[in-house]
């Protein structure tokens, strides 16, 4: 059984349906979920981590129904992990006082067993050091980190992470990504980023979402596959292309379309295979330079 299955999962905001009869299921290892902005990424992903409910359909977490008792919604609460978009810092608390607080919640009651879980996610997460520091003097990307960490607490079966990489500079990057490496043996992480590196670098499977449905799902290596023979190095920009950027090196990058005179196939990249995946879409998500 699936740690997180989704069977025809339906949300609608007003007259926009985010998720349209949505069937996933999710088991150890880390997912990417990639889309342009109203894609659905974040509503899916707050429906599994029981912040809202959707409308119509089925979601199974752990084994339990978390549209049940109270019960089944604490005991998979217990096992979860949630990092949101924004999250809301009281603005008086250190970094070490905001985790406990969370761990509180959470009903870590022996005060010496939750001091020991708050020094070792703000460990995990290499804010140690700034453990007493008040959370408005940290910097964003030490802020993130501190929303990771309490996500982190209880070592939770579910690690459900939107945008997780926000704010964060290439080495905290790259620690996020050896930290996700070593959980994912044993947790099962939903990762909605922006970043096709990140997904590349972390993934083995990936989850495409446009207009509420699911475009592509599979192993990051058949996505990338389907670019193949459709990415070329110019010295032209393409006419026809479906996008295409100047790179350092004064050539250009075309993605889609017919290939230009004397343009050279070239290896193609996740981002490549995503934009092609968008169609007409890829436009909005990165314009050409």
């Amino acid at each position: 059984m699936n740690a997180v299955q989704l069977d025809a999962i339906s949300k609608t905001y007003g007259r926009t349906r985010a998720l349209d009869v949505v069937d996933l299921g999710f088991d150890r290892g880390v997912t990417g979920l990639l889309g342009p902005n109203g894609a659905g990424k974040t509503t899916l992903l707050r429906i599994v981590a029981t912040s809202i409910a959707a409308d119509g359909g089925r979601l199974s977490l752990l084994g339990r129904d978390p549209q049940g008792s109270h019960d089944e919604l604490t005991a998979i609460r217990r096992q979860l992990g949630y990092l949101p978009q924004e999250l809301g810092y009281p603005s008086d608390m250190t970094a070490f006082g905001f985790v406990e607080y969370v761990a509180v919640l959470k009903e870590w009651n022996d005060r010496d067993r939750r001091h020991r879980e708050v020094r070792r996610v703000l460990d995990l997460v290499g804010l140690a050091g700034s453990a007493t520091k008040k959370v408005r003097r940290l910097s964003g990307g030490q802020r993130r980190r501190v929303a990771l960490a309490q996500a982190l607490l209880g070592e939770p079966r579910i690690l459900v992470l939107d945008e997780p990489t926000t704010g964060l500079d290439p080495t905290q990057r790259a620690d996020l990504r050896r930290t996700l490496s070593v959980i994912a043996d044993r947790c099962t992480v939903l990762l909605s980023t922006h970043q096709t590196e990140d997904v590349a670098a972390l993934c083995e499977r990936v989850v495409v979402l446009a207009g509420g449905t699911v475009r592509f799902d599979g192993p990051v290596t058949e996505l990338v596959a389907t670019a193949a023979g459709r990415v070329w190095l110019s010295d032209e920009p393409g006419s026809d292309a479906l996008v295409s950027w100047r790179t350092g090196t004064g050539r250009h990058h075309v993605v889609g379309g017919t290939p230009p005179p004397g343009a050279v196939e070239t290896e193609p990249t996740l981002e490549d295979a995503y934009l092609l995946m968008l169609g007409a879409e890829a436009r909005t998500v990165r314009a050409p330079a």
